[in-house]
């Protein structure tokens, strides 16, 4: 930290607030300065700083108790900067995706030498993107740099999407905390690599497999997406450790057929002091220990919840254990789900 304490920022989701630009432009000049901010955008919020000092740089990894082989992602103000800090041209594929710009969605790159090997894990890749949030780019725009930003939590925790997230984990590691409201989408962005032949999906978000497929044609998918990284092998993208996303608690998965998934979490409510993550339509009772992800016909809704659920599970005393019920299939926004869940339970899953 370069500030002696952690300063708040309030503005507007739309900047329409008195003063909001007068806060972006001192969360920018922080970023300058070469200390730290958090600061939302439409997928989680995220800790900033600058990407070409690496200093900077690498008190992220400290504020956040990271480890170092994990890189971060660049975050620039429009898609046109990609190519200042990745060897972009000529790639038709990096075109495409650059045009879908910005949305929650994130590729990588053969890197240039100005990005320092402290924010790419040491790889000779970046990843970057352009956020859709607007106090997001605008930070960016006024500080005149680009942000390497991963989620603003403590390392391995669930990701924050809303304000109170951050200030639970950052106060007193980040100089500035902007509160921008509730995100969006409520996971991390899409990344894509384009270092093969053949484009591969690494980490799924809002931006879903099946609209990359759309736009790119064929596109195919880390083995890492729903399996553990093998033994050895170097993460190529945030978010594919083998654990990530934890709450305290134990966090079990159930599968399954609806009907057989309903049966077996209200007799775990009733047999055990446990928490239940779980769709509207699998329960009836409400209680602090159920924790509600809407309906299992708007799995978007599920994303939005999602983090902020899996914290609220270490608010509910005397738990030591939360069901997390997945919906039926993979299909959307459901494959990043599986992703985080997956990881947030250390690949724990009951297979009804």
């Amino acid at each position: 930290m370069i500030l002696d304490e952690t300063k708040i920022l309030k503005v507007s989701p739309d900047l329409s607030g008195d003063g909001d630009i007068e806060k972006l432009q001192f969360a920018a000049e922080i970023i300058r300065k070469g200390g730290l901010v958090a600061f939302p955008t439409e997928t989680v919020y995220g800790l900033g700083a600058n990407a070409l000092d690496e200093k900077a740089v690498k008190s992220i990894f400290t504020a956040k108790g990271r480890a170092q082989d994990n890189p971060l992602i660049v975050h620039v103000a429009d898609s046109k900067d990609i190519d200042n800090y990745a060897f972009a041209e000529g790639n038709e594929k990096a075109d495409i995706l650059k045009s879908q710009m910005p949305a929650p969605l994130t590729i990588i790159l053969p890197k240039r030498d100005v990005i320092p090997l402290t924010v790419t894990a040491g790889l000779d890749n970046v990843a970057l993107r352009v956020p859709q949030n607007i106090i997001a780019r605008k930070l960016i725009e006024l500080s005149g740099l680009p942000i390497s930003a991963p989620s603003a939590n403590l390392s391995g925790k669930p990701s924050p999407t809303k304000a109170w997230h951050v200030i639970a984990d950052m106060t007193g590691r980040a100089d500035v905390i902007i509160d921008g409201g509730d995100c969006a989408v409520g996971l991390e962005s899409t990344v894509v690599s384009l270092c093969y032949d053949v484009p591969r999906l690494l980490r799924p978000g809002g931006f879903t497999y099946e609209r990359l497929c759309e736009v790119l044609g064929k596109v195919d998918i880390s083995d890492a997406v729903l399996e553990q990284l093998k033994e050895g092998q170097r993460p190529e993208s945030p978010g594919m450790k083998y654990k990530h996303y934890a709450p305290d608690v134990s966090v079990v998965l159930v599968k399954g057929n609806a009907q057989k998934v309903r049966t077996f979490i209200i007799e775990k409510y009733k047999s055990e002091n446990c928490g239940i993550i779980c769709f509207d339509e699998d329960i009836d009772q409400r209680s602090s220990r159920i924790l509600n992800m809407g309906s299992r016909n708007n799995e978007d809704e599920y994303a939005e919840k999602m983090f902020d659920a899996l914290r609220l599970t270490d608010t509910v005393e005397g738990i030591d254990t939360v069901y997390a019920v997945l919906p039926e299939t993979t299909d959307g926004i459901s494959l990043a789900i599986y992703n985080r869940m997956l990881r947030a339970a250390a690949f724990n899953i009951i297979e009804l």
